[in-house]
């Protein structure tokens, strides 16, 4: 088994001595220098995955290692100094330097930053084991690994399986990956609740005699999936007259199986999608809670990237192979840039880091990618019919009383339209007008 390798340069042998320990209880292999000289031999013939290095050595500064050898060929480095100085500080910053630590260390500041390093080494446990039906999903945060355990024992299953979380957290690839390990020979078959106007839905659904005209894909969508997996994206945003049809007729055990065909030893699977927490949906009236039992044999929360720690840089490395494989190229993730990446909140999650690594891999030069946020402008979001541009330092009430009034106005004051778009209750459209005294919306958005 590959164990990786901690470099402790310092010739302070009791922290040398502690660090080492700390090293060696997160998996390292540890190798302990007190001299630039003995660190530069040691890592002219062995890569180091972590190097720790102490700026006051008896033969000169630790920073004039970073000029010594060949950053590429090593991993991580992070600084300790007893005498810390806006200098040295200044230049770590311009390089591949994770953290810059100040003696007398907190041990469980250090221990975490070993650990982190450590975690990309350590073995696939068994729930993780490399199946065609979970590869997709990558990552090591626990929330990860609970997924794909619940994928790996509910995806052979017949149960529904309700999968939710934030815009951008894998949802249909969760929804794939069940699918791909319930060893169906039908297809999966996606529709996207929140996308097809109402009628088309319902055809999808309930067949030609819910709309004749409907085009005859949309009538085919429970006959394709026979035998495999019908999958409802954002089934929170279907109206609530086709979820109570729906949950009615998800008590027929002869749902989803054409009569004029022969019986299939399958029938449907039914996997759904919710973009919000299932028991805000049911209270902001988005979600009915029949249809909610009778999609959610199980329930399946999908982490936000912000919550699942080194997996964004675990993911860009896995982005950057793919773009890689395609290309055929040799790019990787620039030295040093990683504490960019976990300083950043990632508010459109995988989805948003997917986009931002292939900006980079295809608009700057070199094989040292250095993955930005790209952050929306004034020139990007023009206020239109359809649309609001919000200064930075407008209060989160200003905010939400444009939004709402701007919905209003583009549903011609239509509040159980507004409050589905919005994702509340059309009582707290009623509350939220109360509140700010106003009667209704002109057709501007602006308040009579």
């Amino acid at each position: 088994m590959p164990q990786p390798t901690a470099l402790i340069l310092d010739d302070d042998g009791a922290f040398a001595r502690a660090a080492g320990q700390l090293a060696f209880s997160a998996g390292f292999r540890v190798q302990l220098a007190e001299t630039l000289a003995e660190a530069r031999t040691f890592l002219a013939r062995t890569r180091a995955d972590l190097v720790l290095l102490d700026l006051q050595l008896p033969d000169g500064s630790g920073m004039e290692l970073l000029d010594d050898v060949d950053l590429a060929q090593h991993g991580q480095i992070v600084i300790v100094t007893g005498r810390p100085s806006l200098e040295s500080a200044t230049r770590a910053v311009a390089t591949p330097v994770i953290e810059y630590l100040v003696k007398p260390l907190d041990p469980a500041q250090l221990r975490r930053v070993m650990e982190r390093v450590a975690a990309r080494w350590r073995p696939v446990e068994p729930a993780q084991v490399d199946l065609s039906a979970v590869s997709g999903i990558v990552g090591n945060a626990p929330q990860i690994r609970s997924v794909v355990d619940a994928v790996l024992r509910t995806g052979p299953t017949d149960a529904s399986v309700l999968v939710w979380g934030e815009p951008g957290t894998g949802k249909a690839l969760v929804a794939a990956a069940l699918h791909a390990a319930s060893g169906r020979s039908g297809p999966m078959v996606t529709l996207d609740c929140g996308a097809l106007p109402p009628a088309d839905l319902a055809a999808a659904l309930f067949g030609p005699e819910a709309r004749p005209d409907a085009p005859p894909a949309l009538h085919g969508a429970l006959a394709r999936a026979r035998g495999g997996t019908l999958f409802l994206d954002a089934v929170n945003h279907m109206p609530l007259e086709l979820q109570a049809r729906l949950a009615e007729a998800l008590e027929d055990p002869g749902f989803g199986v054409d009569a004029a065909r022969p019986p299939v030893p399958a029938p449907v699977r039914l996997l759904a999608a919710s973009d919000r927490d299932p028991d805000e949906a049911m209270r902001e009236r988005t979600l009915r809670p029949d249809l909610y039992y009778a999609l959610a044999h199980v329930s399946l929360p999908l982490p936000a990237l912000r919550e699942r720690g080194e997996d964004v840089v675990v993911l860009v490395a896995h982005f950057i192979d793919r773009l890689n494989a395609r290309y055929g190229q040799t790019k990787r993730l620039a030295p040093g840039s990683e504490a960019a990446l976990l300083r950043h909140s990632w508010p459109g999650n995988v989805r948003e880091l997917r986009s931002a690594v292939q900006r980079a891999y295809l608009l700057h030069d070199g094989e040292g990618l250095h993955i930005k946020p790209q952050l929306p402008s004034a020139s990007v979001w023009k206020e239109s019919e359809t649309s609001i541009l919000f200064s930075v330092g407008t209060t989160l009430a200003e905010i939400e009383r444009r939004a709402l009034l701007k919905t209003l106005a583009h549903f011609d004051n239509d509040k159980t339209a507004t409050a589905r778009a919005l994702g509340v209750s059309v009582r707290t459209i009623h509350n939220q007008l109360a509140r700010m005294g106003i009667r209704r919306a002109a057709a501007d958005g602006t308040a009579e």
